[in-house]
């Protein structure tokens, strides 16, 4: 009988157990990701499912796909961290000036931005038959903050069913519950998850990546925010639109009070000029922001700032507050500038 690479790994060879396990690590990262809303969280789960399933791969049944075992066991390391009381959330850059009261005080203060060159993968993923949603839709940032909202069990449940496809009786069984439970579960978590994002069906679809459309509006973005444009950066948002700045909790929903909050940073930031680097995170265009100082010259980093796309608007956008979340997408702390925008090495 040939000896199969999965017969070898399971006999200790740690070649093999790369071989096997390489094409399905990105993904289930990005798996991680969903549930965990973090990036650092995701990358440390996902070292220790590895960890896991090289431990207890002789005892694997080979009943399921090697593929739905891995991600059986990185389900239950991400529940097992959210239920973690020691977790907390970033701490809060403190804001030097006056804000407007937000919508609300709920915002995840673990969330993340994901960088675009990791999700390589997402060109070859399948979702299984019973996926609801589309590929592109959940990685965008607004889902991901959503399922934030979830308890744990039925944010399992809601990715592995809606996101992945796995059928009710393969869910159960990944998370060790019964068919009824699951279907249960699931039918909760589509009402909090519908409340979040709203009807999709009457959303404009997003115009591709990297397409001229895509380009004129987060151009015209771009041109607004340099030029302390409120107004201009308020027209091209849609009325519902939602305004997050984790690691803060506050979001500002509608046109409104994303543009009283914006007039307050402007202000709390009067005399400075602005500087943006082009990025992507979660396969939508992003912004490395920084503020440059109008007596020293000095760049200081500001944050990176998420545009969520509908149609020829935005319809969600994340400042992601601090320095601390560039140093993933290879951005500089302090860039030479010499444009007003640039792009991305």
């Amino acid at each position: 009988m040939t000896t199969t690479v999965l017969d070898r790994a399971s006999a200790g060879d740690e070649v093999a157990f790369r071989e096997l396990t390489e094409p399905f690590r990105r993904e289930l990262e990005f798996h991680c990701y969903r549930m965990l809303g973090s990036v650092q969280d995701a990358e440390d789960v996902l070292q220790e499912t590895m960890l896991a399933a090289w431990r207890t791969l002789a005892d694997f049944e080979r009943r399921s796909s090697l593929r739905t075992w891995l991600y059986r066991i990185a389900t239950n390391r991400c529940l097992n961290l959210l239920r973690d009381a020691g977790r907390r959330p970033h701490a809060v850059p403190p804001l030097t000036f006056e804000i407007p009261a937000p919508t609300r005080m709920s915002g995840p203060g673990w969330l993340e931005p994901y960088p675009d060159d990791r999700l390589t993968w997402l060109a070859d993923s399948q979702p299984g038959p019973a996926a609801r949603y589309e590929s592109r839709e959940a990685v965008e940032l607004a889902f991901i903050s959503a399922l934030q909202r979830l308890p744990g069990r039925q944010r399992a449940v809601l990715v592995l069913r809606d996101v992945l496809g796995f059928h009710a009786a393969e869910t159960a069984a990944m998370l060790e519950t019964s068919v009824e439970s699951v279907k249960s579960g699931l039918k909760r978590a589509r009402v909090t998850i519908e409340q979040e994002l709203g009807d999709r069906t009457q959303r404009v679809a997003r115009p591709r990546p990297a397409s001229v459309e895509e380009q004129e509006l987060v151009e015209q973005f771009a041109r607004a925010f340099l030029a302390d444009d409120i107004d201009g950066m308020v027209a091209l948002v849609t009325a519902d639109a939602w305004f997050r700045m984790p690691p803060a909790p506050h979001e500002y929903h509608g046109r409104e009070l994303i543009g009283a909050f914006l007039t307050a940073v402007s202000d709390g930031h009067s005399g400075q000029s602005s500087h943006l680097i082009a990025t992507r995170a979660n396969g939508e265009p992003a912004f490395a922001t920084y503020y440059v100082d109008p007596v020293s010259g000095l760049v200081g980093q500001s944050g990176l700032l998420v545009l969520s796309l509908s149609g020829a608007s935005v319809y969600e956008l994340a400042w992601f507050l601090g320095p601390g979340y560039l140093v993933r997408f290879d951005l500089p702390s302090a860039p030479f500038v010499d444009a007003p925008v640039s792009k991305a090495p």
